[in-house]
């Protein structure tokens, strides 16, 4: 699990870095630029190291939210169900897959210690120009290094991320196999009701940890 939350990091870290100046910027050097940015931040702002969550989710706000591209990611993780799904359950489907993602990268921040990342040339894919796949490795001292690597896709707004995968495992594919098996049992509107329940919980916790009652 510390693992894992160590990666997410680097993944918010990172994923902050795939859109501005796309078509001038390679998205290697965009993530490269933006970990040493937001590293930077981290290092030097206690009260985001200490956990404060105001703090936390105007920087997830400002620095990673606008350059992920939810739909597709939850397009992806909904899999064969999405084409069934109506208009207004497709945009519900996305509030709360976001939400949830927000509220799991905020619960991170404070893990960032002595970590450095390694950046790889990143491979534009071999049938589409449009697509391209960004490796990193998360360096610690006295453990093997994590590989992160990332799916972008250049849009109108740039380069976007749409999954990411932690030691091989898909954090798209991941969530698929546990979507299928809530849709299966309680319908697209099962699976909406109970993100949005883990969300209203988490945003309880959230708040009672600030003292807001």
């Amino acid at each position: 699990m510390k693992v894992l939350k160590e990666a997410i990091l680097v993944v918010l870290m990172c994923g902050a870095a795939v859109v501005a100046h796309a078509e001038v910027i390679a998205p290697d050097a965009l993530i490269r630029n933006t970990v040493d940015e937001v590293t930077a931040i981290i290092k030097q702002d206690k009260d985001i190291q200490a956990g404060d969550q105001k703090k936390i989710l105007a920087l997830v706000d400002a620095k990673v939210l606008p350059h992920f591209d939810f739909a597709r990611m939850t397009q992806l993780a909904v899999g064969k169900y999405w084409r069934t799904a109506t208009p207004e359950q497709k945009q519900a489907l996305v509030t709360e897959f976001r939400n949830m993602l927000v509220r799991t990268y905020t619960k991170v921040f404070t893990v960032y210690r002595d970590q450095t990342i390694e950046v790889k040339p990143f491979k534009l894919a071999v049938d589409d120009e449009t697509e391209a796949s960004v490796k990193t490795l998360i360096h610690k001292p006295g453990a093997q290094p994590i590989p992160v690597d990332y799916e972008l896709k250049k849009s109108p707004d740039g380069w976007k991320a749409f999954d990411i995968s932690i030691e091989g495992v898909s954090m798209v594919m991941s969530y698929r196999g546990t979507f299928t098996t809530q849709i299966q049992e309680s319908g697209i509107d099962g699976l909406i009701k109970t993100l949005a329940d883990k969300n209203a919980s988490s945003a309880d916790s959230d708040m009672r940890k600030v003292g807001v009652n």
